[in-house]
């Protein structure tokens, strides 16, 4: 008993030293660039709102935040490659809808999104907006479904692609109405967009930054954003939940780690980006975007991943739709 004494101290030692530094690494993180990883190729939504927290982050962490653009598969090779990357701190993933849907649509993945993926921080939530040609019947989001119901299957509703999450508000909305549409589903939300413009498809459930301007010029009519509550962008358009009570469906972005990575490297990043979304500029900027900032500890923004793969399973499985 007495020669385990030295041993018990040493050991207890060992473990301060190990916690000091890791509470040192912590406190001098970042040494070294960051390699944030955007699932997508530049100039989309996505790419544009992580070069814009990026660069804050690089100002106020004394390192560069590298954008690294990994599009394909739809979003899994980004994703894949955070998962299977050091948990460090050195590699990050902007997190995004797809994310959510993915672990539903796609019948076999090489990973456990909610498992693999450690939440960080949540950024921002831009709306999708429920909007029809000018010549549509329907005004609202009352007479559209009153419409639907007696015209079943004569609407085409448009998308930006099979499984995206403008596809799968349509779907959920479906599903929770009762309406039937007919999904035309295009390569991207501009061709869908040219359509909906010329009145060759009714309706389209699209990200807000890449139609509002449509929206006020009058080339396209607005009936109801997805959020829970209305869009400074657009004040005068309710929200579809007014009519669908319960409808939410706005896209969610936010920064993830691979599991694993020290708590409280997590915990550094997101104070930061915290801090970010309280800039009065960025605000603005996130605003022009269709933006409402999210903000939170990791834990929340753990909440948040959960519950929306959770949700668009439900629209997934309704759709019927699965990708091998």
């Amino acid at each position: 008993m007495r020669l385990s004494n030295p041993f018990r101290l040493l050991a207890l030692a060992v473990t301060a030293l190990g916690l000091a530094g890791v509470v040192a690494h912590a406190q001098d993180y970042p040494t070294k660039p960051v390699k944030w990883v955007v699932a997508y190729p530049p100039g989309g939504t996505t790419d544009i709102l992580a070069r814009i927290i990026g660069q804050y982050l690089s100002e106020h962490l004394g390192q560069q935040f590298v954008i690294d653009n990994r599009p394909g598969a739809g979003n899994n090779i980004g994703t894949e490659v955070v998962v299977n990357s050091p948990p460090d701190g050195y590699t990050m993933l902007l997190v995004n809808p797809a994310n959510g849907i993915n672990a539903t649509l796609y019948k076999k993945l090489p990973f456990n999104f909610l498992r693999d993926i450690a939440p960080v921080a949540g950024i921002t939530r831009v709306p999708n907006v429920m909007e029809t040609n000018p010549n549509f019947p329907a005004k609202t989001v009352a007479e559209f479904i009153a419409y639907g119901k007696a015209h079943p299957d004569k609407i085409n509703m448009a998308s930006s692609g099979n499984g995206t999450s403008v596809h799968l508000s349509g779907e959920l909305f479906m599903a929770m109405t009762g309406v039937k549409m007919t999904h035309v589903p295009y390569r991207g939300a501009g061709p869908a967009l040219t359509d909906l413009i010329a009145g060759t498809v009714d309706v389209m459930f699209d990200n807000l930054p890449s139609s509002i301007e449509f929206i006020k010029s009058g080339k396209l009519r607005a009936l109801g954003v997805t959020t829970e509550t209305r869009n400074e962008a657009l004040p005068d358009v309710p929200v579809v939940a007014d009519t669908v009570p319960g409808f939410e469906a706005s896209a969610w972005f936010g920064m993830g780690a691979p599991k694993g990575t020290p708590a409280n490297i997590i915990e550094k990043i997101n104070k930061t980006v915290n801090a970010a979304l309280a800039d009065p500029k960025l605000k603005v900027r996130l605003a022009e975007l269709g933006g409402i900032p999210m903000g939170g500890t990791p834990a929340d923004f753990g909440k948040v991943m959960a519950s929306e793969t959770a949700k668009w399973e439900k629209a997934v499985k309704f759709s019927g739709a699965s990708i091998d």
